[in-house]
């Protein structure tokens, strides 16, 4: 491991929609130095321009791994790929930072947690919601609900052109309720404090331009052992309805809470990444009422308008990580919850399968 009197040596693998964001931010912090950049197509070359920069460009990982001796190695490349490059990256003695989902498998997931304990190197999953100041917010008011909780969420995207391309890419290895899911499961989870106990899931191919056993929309549920519950859908492609991709509401007991992004949840940003994060402001409504049912307190607005975009969120990602190293600090269960919402993801992607409840 590199001293912190010496920039932390990264090589950059993936060069596509979240390299790119985590390139610039290594890019500008000094205590990292960037000693590669990995892609089989020419975005590493771009992307290059597009720091203004002259990084070393590798098509092969292996090779880019051998050369460029790195202190830590940033994956985000498809979910196929992950566990085979965080395990070589692990045993060249590398830190890692690795977009979600941590492997495209259970067995994928526990092998490079393994791994990293065995080489005593640091994990850090790409779970950028958990660095939002605003989503941090809306989980600690929705804790304040009371029990059971019930929990709406989605996030379907019109996906054409390039991005259509990125969506059918990924649904080689993944579909949309585990890929997307994992972030929305890791809040319920959050919000919850509890164990999810049983999972039932819906979905349908709707094109030809995907395997015949995969779709690409699909709705889940999941049952918490406190009785909470929770709904998210997702869906990808040219066909996907605009008119709700953007729920994140939360009610129990003593109100609700929800998050309205007005600009962000506007027609033709469903396919825009900023808005995926982007919250605008919060309402709580409180559910105390008087002697005649009327409410006593009118709903609360937070306004969030100087929240993070969301170059600014992988930096955080970044600082974070960057942290992870030089303090060591144990992040057992950060990986612990990252492998947990992948389980829960997975049990969702075989309820749509088979069309029974999966129990956990």
């Amino acid at each position: 491991m590199s001293t912190q009197n010496k920039p932390i040596r990264i090589l950059v693998v993936g060069c596509g929609n979240m390299g790119i964001a985590h390139a610039a931010a290594y890019h500008k912090f000094p205590k990292f130095e960037i000693c590669g950049l990995v892609s089989r197509g020419d975005s590493n070359r771009k992307l290059n321009g597009q720091l203004r920069a002259d990084y070393p460009l590798y098509s092969d990982f292996g090779k880019a791994l051998a050369e460029s001796k790195p202190d830590a190695v940033c994956i985000s490349t498809y979910p196929d790929t992950h566990e085979d490059f965080a395990v070589r990256s692990l045993e060249a003695g590398c830190h890692i930072f690795i977009e979600k989902p941590l492997a495209d498998s259970i067995a994928g997931c526990e092998r490079i947690i393994a791994k990293a304990q065995e080489v005593n190197k640091k994990v850090v999953v790409g779970y950028i919601l958990r660095h939002h100041p605003s989503w941090i917010r809306f989980i600690a008011e929705a804790e304040k609900l009371g029990k059971p909780l019930v929990m709406r969420m989605n996030l379907n995207q019109q996906s054409q052109g390039y991005m259509w391309d990125v969506h059918r890419k990924l649904m080689k290895s993944l579909s949309p309720i585990v890929d997307c899911g994992v972030h929305y499961i890791d809040v319920m989870c959050q919000m919850t404090g509890s164990k999810p106990v049983s999972v039932s899931a819906i979905g349908a191919r709707l094109t030809e331009d995907i395997a015949e056993d995969n779709y690409n929309y699909g709705q889940l549920q999941i049952r918490f052992e406190d009785g909470s519950i929770g709904w998210y859908e997702a869906g990808w492609g040219p066909m996907i309805s605009e008119t709700a991709f953007f729920v994140k509401d939360v009610f129990g007991p003593k109100g609700a809470v929800s998050i309205t992004a007005k600009d962000a949840g506007a027609s033709g940003q469903s396919d825009n990444v900023d808005s995926h994060t982007k919250t605008e402001s919060i309402r709580i409504h409180h559910a105390a009422i008087d002697s005649e049912n009327k409410f006593t307190k009118t709903d609360e607005w937070i306004d969030l308008a100087d929240e993070p975009g969301h170059q600014e969120l992988c930096n955080r990602e970044q600082l974070y990580f960057l942290k992870a190293i030089e303090e060591n600090l144990n992040l057992d269960h950060h990986l612990e919850d990252a492998l947990n919402s992948l389980k829960i993801a997975f049990a969702c992607d075989e309820s749509v399968k088979t069309g029974e409840t999966v129990m956990l």
